[in-house]
Formats: structure tokens, C-alpha cells, sequence
């Protein structure tokens, strides 16, 4: 039982926190424009620079290269962010990050916040550092790539989470999709109509999932939002990374992920 253990124990600290999966998915968005169907949308999410092991993610960012995505999206918990020296990790780790040939475009996490995620200070800095390094960062804001609009909605734990303003002037007429890291913002009244994909991360799946149960621990109110994909209420689609980094290098039946979205 001890012998048992020990190995389930070294798995979960030493082989799985670093054993990625590629997730492959179909998208289909609403009035996609003929440009970008079958072209690829690929998902990174929390990386956690300062925590996560840097080789690692440099390794993991050389793979998904090889996908040659036509749209890459982050979303959020690039860094945990305590002081200075992540700041650095990151400034290190941006020349490596994974570009579209289209668009690369993301949203910060709680963690990109700091301490007590309060600090807005550091989270300018590190947008900063990731728009000055081709990553364009949505704060509570759009872009429209080839005719879809990405907008990006700001941490709902941060000091800038504004939903209602960044979707104040949606056009359900249009092509579009909306980034946000936090899940549980899919339940809030600030939707605006809108009626297709969310793409989210934030839970880490749990980090940890015991066979055929729910994971125990999960930082989020509704509990239901775990990973993968959930249908919500006026035909929304939420998407839910199981995150790429960690926030402590432990994970047992929830791999690390990268996600590919085919688009139609």
C-alpha cells in the first residue's frame, strides 16, 4: 500500500503536471465569414509563469508551433504574479510564446493581478511586456479579426472587470466570440443577447480528479464548471481550458491542455 502510494504520489508531482495533450474540437460559429472556415483557433491558457517549470512551457510552446495556428487566444493567468523576478520569467519566456499567422490575441487571469489580485500595477506591466512581444490583450475590449469580433472581458476577480461595458455594443448580426477567464461569469446578467462561444479557463480542471468523481477542489461558485464544454442558457457555448501551467506542480487524471479548434 505504501510502495502504492509513493509511485501515485511521484506521478502526480513528476509525470503528469508535464504530459500535454493536444484537445481537438470542432467550432462552429454563427455568420463566420468564408475567410476563416477550416482555419485553426488554438487555446492557451494559464500558464503561470513564476511557478510553472519554464522549460517546460517553452518545450510545450515549440509543439504547438508545429500546428501553425491561424488564430492563437490566451486566456489569462499568464503569470503568478508575486514580485519583480516573474516579471523577468516572463520577459524571458514572451519571445517564445505562440503567434497566429492571423491573430494573437488574450485576457489576463485573477493571478496576473498580484497579491490579493489588487495589484494593477503589475498587471499593466505585464501587458506591457506581451503587447511590446506581438500579444495583443483585450481589456474589456474587441478586435476584429477577418470579419470575426473577439472580445475579451477582463478578470472578474481583478480591478478591471467591466462585462457590461465590453459587450455594450454587441451585433448578433456579426461573427463572434468572447474570452474570459473567469467561468463563473457565465451566469451573470451581462451577456447582452449574446448567443454562441465562450472560451474560458481559470479552474485547471481541478488539478486533481479522483476516477469518476468531481475534483474536490475548484475555485469557482458554480461547481458544475470543471473543464471541457458546457451548453448554457440563449445558446451559448462555454469552452473550459484545463490550463497548460499550474499553480502548484501537482495534477493526477486532469492533464495539461492546449486546445485546437477547427472553425465552420
Amino acid at each position: 500500500m505504501g510502495g502504492a502510494s509513493v509511485i501515485s504520489g511521484m506521478y502526480a508531482w513528476q509525470v503528469e503536471p508535464f504530459w500535454l495533450e493536444f484537445v481537438h474540437r470542432k467550432m462552429h460559429i454563427k455568420n463566420l465569414g468564408t475567410s476563416l472556415k477550416g482555419k485553426t483557433l488554438m487555446q492557451i491558457s494559464d500558464m503561470h509563469v513564476g511557478r510553472c517549470n519554464q522549460e517546460f512551457l517553452i518545450q510545450s510552446f515549440k509543439k504547438a508551433n508545429l500546428y501553425k495556428p491561424d488564430i492563437i487566444v490566451y486566456t489569462g493567468d499568464f503569470v503568478s504574479y508575486r514580485d519583480q523576478k516573474d516579471l523577468d520569467a516572463l520577459k524571458d519566456l514572451a519571445p517564445y510564446f505562440v503567434k497566429g499567422r492571423i491573430a494573437t490575441l488574450g485576457i489576463l487571469g485573477n493571478h496576473d493581478y498580484g497579491k490579493n489580485w489588487a495589484d494593477a500595477r503589475a498587471a499593466d506591466q505585464i501587458c506591457d511586456v506581451l503587447e511590446s512581444n506581438g500579444v495583443q490583450i483585450l481589456r474589456n475590449t474587441k478586435s476584429n479579426v477577418d470579419g470575426l469580433h473577439i472580445y475579451g472581458i477582463d478578470d472578474k476577480w481583478g480591478t478591471n472587470f467591466n462585462p457590461k461595458a465590453c459587450l455594450q455594443n454587441l451585433d448578433l448580426k456579426q461573427s463572434n466570440l468572447v474570452l474570459c477567464h473567469n467561468p463563473d461569469v457565465a451566469d451573470l446578467d451581462v451577456w447582452n443577447g449574446y448567443n454562441d462561444w465562450i472560451l474560458a479557463g481559470h479552474t485547471h480542471g481541478g488539478q486533481c480528479r479522483p476516477p469518476f468523481l468531481e475534483p474536490p477542489i475548484i475555485p469557482v461558485i458554480n461547481r458544475r464548471y470543471t473543464a471541457g464544454v458546457f451548453a448554457l442558457s440563449n445558446s451559448r457555448t462555454m469552452y473550459i481550458n484545463r490550463a497548460l501551467g499550474h499553480s502548484n506542480q501537482v495534477r493526477f487524471n486532469v492533464r495539461p491542455e492546449i486546445t485546437v479548434f477547427e472553425l465552420s
